[in-house]
């Protein structure tokens, strides 16, 4: 069927009945310079059976590698059952409530999550999730604006460590409203933030952002961080991995009253990595700022039988109510993600996602042991880490990175990028899915590229007759 199924007549009949001539008349508004003159460089369309070999194609060329890059995907152990689960027509198709109330299997399930997501941050209110981390991050900063009245500035201190990706996001989707993401630097040597480096008097700023763990891996000095915002009647916007959440302090608990919102992304939670994508952001906050969080909330309730219900709470968006009075433009919910992310946590439990989490940061130290021991390569931290860090090589890292891939090894991310003091960095991480068969493979055969690209780099000269 055409995608506009309508004849030719009817197209006419239409066009006569508001008084146009041609559909073009519909656009003449657009200025010529601007519209397209043709789609050149999309390809002609193509068969059912040239489609198909090309997609075969393309899946053999994601091929299965050993993967040691982290940076905000991580390759976790996802248990069967869950995306049979998730892919279950009850949940596959249904997964977002347009008929709320009808809908109480999947408004159950979205209650939840949110109920797990509060358990893991330690915060009072949790939404029904984001698109993912970085835009969560952007959509934080705007609703720690609306929410702090007491500050006018608009100034959002973000600390270099968190996400350049993130950082990019938030500056895209905030900076068109009048707000400055204004950078603080970290210590070269502990790759965090320096709580002494930080102005007596900062003069008025909204909210400050804390990565826990940060970009580098690094954990950041929470408690003092916040109590240092809380101070300055700043807000405190927490972006965390849900993951590290088993193991350490919950953003609820940091400093004297904890953070003021929490996001980051949940694809730790049940979301293979899958050549990028989808992921979906998490979102909780404290009781009183529940007003300003945007997206969905599920409740739950009884009806007039008494018997137990749920229902879309709080739901404060451009499509019900009116769009000036509207928190965000977040028009859907990642809720396939989330379904996968519930049926995970269920799965695993507390006890499952705690070990998870502290096999994943044994086998980051275990990395961390053997790769020290290799010449030209050294960690460049101080500070503790959760289950990635940073490690700098004498040789080339572009180099190393190559000869890795031609033995199905992703090394790492390179750094150098987006922090230029970095240049010869690779920021890797080991999750419960490596085992030390993985790590010596990675370290044996990172000794011997760098010894055979030692070898080239002075050849020797052939002797003389």
């Amino acid at each position: 069927m055409p995608f506009i199924p309508h004849t030719d007549a009817e197209l006419k009949e239409m066009l006569a009945a508001i008084g146009a001539g041609e559909i073009e008349e519909l656009f003449d508004e657009i200025p010529a310079e601007l519209r397209s003159t043709g789609l050149d460089e999309i390809p002609l369309g193509k068969s059912e059976m040239e489609i198909g070999r090309l997609m075969h194609q393309r899946a053999g060329e994601d091929q299965r590698q050993l993967c040691f890059a982290g940076a905000g995907a991580y390759e976790h152990h996802i248990p069967a059952a869950v995306w049979e689960l998730t892919t279950r027509g009850e949940f596959y198709s249904a997964y977002t409530p347009y008929q709320a109330e009808a809908s109480q299997g999947t408004l159950q399930l979205l209650y939840e999550f949110q109920s797990m997501m509060t358990g893991l941050t330690g915060m009072d209110v949790s939404n029904a999730s984001l698109y993912d981390g970085a835009s969560s991050l952007a959509e934080a900063v705007l609703m720690a604006v609306r929410a702090n009245r007491k500050s006018k500035s608009k100034r959002i201190l973000t600390p270099k460590t968190v996400h350049p990706h993130y950082r990019a996001v938030a500056h895209t989707i905030t900076h068109h409203q009048g707000i400055i993401l204004e950078e603080l630097d970290y210590d070269q040597k502990a790759g965090r933030i320096d709580i002494d480096s930080l102005p007596k008097d900062p003069g008025d700023f909204t909210a400050l952002v804390i990565p826990q763990p940060n970009f580098f891996g690094s954990l950041e000095e929470v408690d003092a961080l916040t109590d240092w915002a809380h101070e300055h009647k700043a807000l405190v916007i927490a972006v965390v991995n849900p993951t590290s959440l088993a193991l350490i302090k919950p953003p609820g608990e940091w400093g004297e009253i904890g953070a003021d919102i929490v996001c980051g992304d949940g694809q730790p939670l049940g979301a293979p990595l899958s050549s990028g994508g989808p992921y979906f952001g998490i979102m909780c906050c404290r009781k009183d700022y529940v007003r300003q969080m945007p997206g969905r909330i599920i409740g739950r309730t009884t009806d007039l039988n008494g018997d137990e219900g749920f229902t879309l709470t709080l739901q404060a968006r451009e499509q019900h109510i009116r769009r000036s009075k509207a928190t965000s433009n977040i028009c859907t919910n990642q809720g396939l993600l989330v379904t996968a992310a519930t049926i995970y946590m269920s799965l695993v439990g507390p006890q499952g996602l705690f070990n998870i989490a502290s096999a994943s940061h044994n086998n980051t130290k275990m990395l961390v042991d053997k790769l020290s021991k290799v010449a030209g390569v050294k960690k460049v931290f101080n500070s503790p880490f959760f289950h990635e860090t940073v490690f700098e090589f004498e040789l080339p890292v572009h180099e190393i990175i190559r000869a890795l891939s031609a033995q199905s090894i992703v090394a790492g991310v390179s750094l150098g990028e987006y922090y230029p003091e970095l240049n010869n960095c690779l920021l890797m991480c080991a999750t419960e899915t490596k085992s030390e068969a993985d790590i010596d493979l990675l370290v044996d055969n990172i000794s011997r590229i760098a010894a055979r690209l030692e070898s080239t780099k002075y050849p020797v000269q052939p002797k003389m007759a």
